[in-house]
C-alpha cells in the first residue's frame, strides 16, 4: 500500500456540523447515564489529584521532612484507595445497566422511524446492511453519547487539576509541559481527517460480509439444492479479503501514528525526570516532591495519551452517525390517526403510471435523468364496492406493483387512486391503510408461535377470533397440533407446510377488519379442494370488496370482472 494511498481523503457525505446536531439529538435522551458518568469521572480526577497529595505527604513524614504520624498517612492512603473501588465499581454499574438501555432505546427509535418511512419499492441497502448497522453503529454512538463524552470531560479536569498543581510546584516545567498542546492539535486533525475515511471503509466492509453470511444462511436450501456451496464460500472469501484490507490500511496509519505520539511523550518524560533530578540533587526539592513532581507529569500526559485514544472514537461514532443517519434519509409516511371508511369501500384508479428505477432507487426521482423501467401506463380500472376482481398478467406486467400502489406503500407518479363509499371518496394514503386487508405471496410467516403469528393481525383478538379466522383460512389442522396454536414455528413457518404456512397467514390476515381484501397468489400453495372451500369461506362475506392477483382458473370462477394486464 503507497503512501499516497493511504493519505488520500474523500469527502463525508455530511458536514461535521450536520453530524454534530444529529448527535445532539440522540443524546437528549440519554443525559441521566451520560450525567452519572460525568459525575463518576469528576469524582475520580478528585480523587486521584488526592492521592498524589496523600503520596508526597506519607514519603515527606517518613523521610522525616515534615512533621506528622506515618500510620495516619499510609491510613489515608489507604481510605483513598478504597474510595477509588467504590467509584470504579459504581462506574461499572451505570455503564453496564444503564447502557444496555440506552442502546435498546436507540435500537427501538431507528427502527420505529424505519417502519414508519416511505417503502421505496427497490430498497437501497442489504437488510445484512441495515441490520449491521442497527447493531454495531448504534453501540458506537450509545457509547460515545454515555461513556466517552463523560470520559472527556473528566480528562480534561485532570489535565488542568494536574498542571496547576504542578504549576504552582514549578511554572517553568509545567509551561514546557503544556506547550505540546498546539502540536497534538495539530496532529489530531489530520489523524482525524484520515481515521474517519479508513474507518468507514471498514464498516462499510463490515456490512457486505455480514450481508453475505445472512443471505447464505435464509437460502442454505436452494444452495444445496444448486451445489453452490464452494461458490458462496468463495464470495465470503472475496468479501472478507476487502475487510482485511481495509483494517491493514487502518491499522498502518494507526500504528505510525501512535509511535510518533508515544515517542513525543517518552520525550516529555525524561525531560521532567531530568529535571526534577536536577533539583533535588540541587536540594530544592524533596524526595516526596520529586515522587509527587512525576506523578503530576504523568497525569498531564496522561490525560493527553487518553486523548489521543479518544480520537479513534470521535472518528468511530462520526461513521456510526452518518451510516444511521443514511438510515433516516427516506422521508416519513404521512402521520397521523387511521383513516378509516365505512363498508362497502371500493377503489378507483384514474389514469395510473408507475415506473421502477433501473439503479434500484425509487423512481419518483425520474427527472434526475436515470433510466426508469414503467411497469403500470395509464390504468384507467374500477374495483366496486362488494366486487370480485381477479387480476391477471405475465410476470412483470405490473400485478404486484398495483397492490403495492392500493396499499400506499407506493404513488403513483401520475393519476390517482381513490378509495370510496357510497358517501364519500378519498384519495389514498398510508392513514387509509387500515382499510385493507392484505395476504402477499409467499411464506411470510415470523419465528414464534402461531398464536403470535395471529396477533400480527390483530393484537387485542381473542381466542374465539382467531379460532373463527383459522377455520375461515381452513387451517383447523392447527387445533391437532399437541399444543393448539401455541405450537411454535421457527424462522419462515419452518416445521409447516408451504400449504400449512399459507392458510395461517390468510387466518392472520382476516382478522384484521378492512373492508378491501388484496390476495396476491395467496392460494398458490393449496389444493384445489382446499382452495375451493377457502373461496366459499372468504366470499360468503358480501360486505367485502375482494381482490385477487392469480393465475389459478378456479379463482377466477368465483370474480365478477376481470383486469388483464398487458407487459409494456
Amino acid at each position: 500500500m503507497r503512501l499516497k494511498e493511504i493519505f488520500k481523503r474523500e469527502d463525508s457525505k455530511y458536514s461535521i456540523k450536520t453530524i454534530m446536531k444529529w448527535l445532539w439529538r440522540a443524546w437528549r435522551g440519554n443525559q441521566l447515564q451520560a450525567v452519572l458518568n460525568a459525575l463518576l469521572g469528576l469524582a475520580g480526577v478528585a480523587l486521584s489529584l488526592w492521592q498524589v497529595w496523600a503520596v508526597q505527604h506519607a514519603i515527606d513524614v517518613a523521610s522525616h521532612t515534615v512533621e506528622g504520624s506515618l500510620f495516619w498517612a499510609v491510613a489515608l492512603m489507604g481510605g483513598l484507595i478504597l474510595c477509588d473501588f467504590a467509584i470504579s465499581i459504581s462506574a461499572v454499574w451505570v455503564r453496564n445497566i444503564l447502557g444496555i438501555k440506552a442502546q435498546n432505546r436507540m435500537q427501538q427509535r431507528m427502527l420505529d422511524r424505519i417502519l414508519r418511512s416511505e417503502w421505496r419499492g427497490r430498497e437501497r441497502l442489504h437488510s445484512g446492511d441495515v441490520i449491521n448497522r442497527l447493531e454495531h453503529d448504534v453501540g458506537s454512538v450509545v457509547g460515545f453519547l454515555t461513556e466517552t463524552i463523560p470520559s472527556t470531560i473528566s480528562t480534561l479536569a485532570l489535565f488542568l487539576g494536574a498542571f496547576f498543581y504542578l504549576f504552582s510546584m514549578d511554572k517553568l516545567l509545567a509551561l514546557v509541559i503544556i506547550a505540546m498542546l498546539p502540536l497534538f492539535i495539530l496532529v489530531s486533525k489530520f489523524y482525524v481527517r484520515q481515521m474517519r475515511r479508513l474507518t468507514r471503509q471498514v464498516r462499510d466492509s463490515d456490512s457486505k460480509v455480514q450481508s453475505v453470511l445472512q443471505e447464505t444462511v435464509q437460502n442454505r436450501m436452494l444452495i444445496k439444492t444448486l451445489e453452490s456451496d464452494s461458490m458462496m464460500v468463495d464470495k465470503l472469501e472475496d468479501t472478507q479479503s476487502t475487510l482485511r484490507r481495509h483494517v491493514v490500511q487502518r491499522t498502518k496509519f494507526s500504528v505510525f501514528s501512535n509511535l510518533i505520539l508515544n515517542f513525543g511523550f517518552a520525550l516529555g518524560y525524561l525531560v521532567a525526570f531530568l529535571w526534577s533530578a536536577m533539583r533535588m540533587y540541587n536540594r530544592t526539592l524533596t524526595f516526596g516532591g520529586m515522587t509527587a513532581f512525576l506523578q503530576l507529569v504523568n497525569k498531564i500526559q496522561g490525560p493527553a495519551r487518553g486523548l489521543t485514544k479518544l480520537v479513534p472514537a470521535f472518528v468511530s461514532v462520526f461513521t456510526a452517525a452518518e451510516r444511521l443517519m443514511e438510515l433516516e434519509e427516506d422521508p416519513l409516511e404521512e402521520q397521523g390517526e387511521p383513516i378509516a371508511l365505512d363498508a362497502p369501500c371500493g377503489i378507483r384508479l384514474q389514469n395510473v403510471t408507475y415506473g421502477y428505477e433501473d439503479m434500484g432507487e425509487d423512481a419518483s426521482s425520474a427527472e434526475s435523468g436515470k433510466t426508469v423501467t414503467k411497469v403500470v401506463s395509464n390504468l384507467t380500472f374500477d374495483f366496486p364496492p362488494n366486487s370480485c376482481t381477479a387480476i391477471l398478467g405475465e410476470t412483470g406486467a405490473g400485478k404486484t406493483t398495483i397492490i403495492r400502489m392500493m396499499l400506499a406503500l407506493l404513488r403513483p407518479q401520475s393519476g390517482t387512486i381513490e378509495l370510496y363509499n357510497k358517501h364519500e371518496s378519498r384519495e389514498l394514503s398510508p392513514r387509509m391503510r387500515c382499510n385493507f386487508i392484505y395476504v402477499p405471496q409467499g411464506n411470510t410467516l415470523m419465528s414464534g408461535s402461531i398464536r403470535e403469528n395471529l396477533l400480527l393481525g390483530n393484537i387485542l383478538a381473542t381466542d374465539e377470533e382467531m379460532e373463527e379466522a383459522l377455520r375461515m383460512a381452513c387451517a383447523d389442522f392447527v387445533f391437532s397440533l399437541p399444543k393448539g396454536m401455541d405450537s411454535p414455528c421457527s424462522e419462515s413457518g419452518g416445521g409447516l407446510s408451504e400449504g400449512q404456512a399459507q392458510r395461517i397467514a390468510i387466518a392472520r390476515a382476516l382478522l384484521r377488519s378492512g373492508s378491501v381484501m388484496l390476495f396476491d397468489e395467496a392460494t398458490s400453495a393449496l389444493d384445489p379442494d382446499t382452495e375451493r372451500q377457502l373461496l366459499q369461506n372468504i366470499l360468503a362475506n358480501s360486505n367485502k370488496t375482494v381482490i385477487f392477483i392469480t393465475h389459478r382458473p378456479a379463482v377466477v370462477d368465483y370474480c365478477d370482472q376481470i383486469l388483464k394486464l398487458e407487459k409494456i
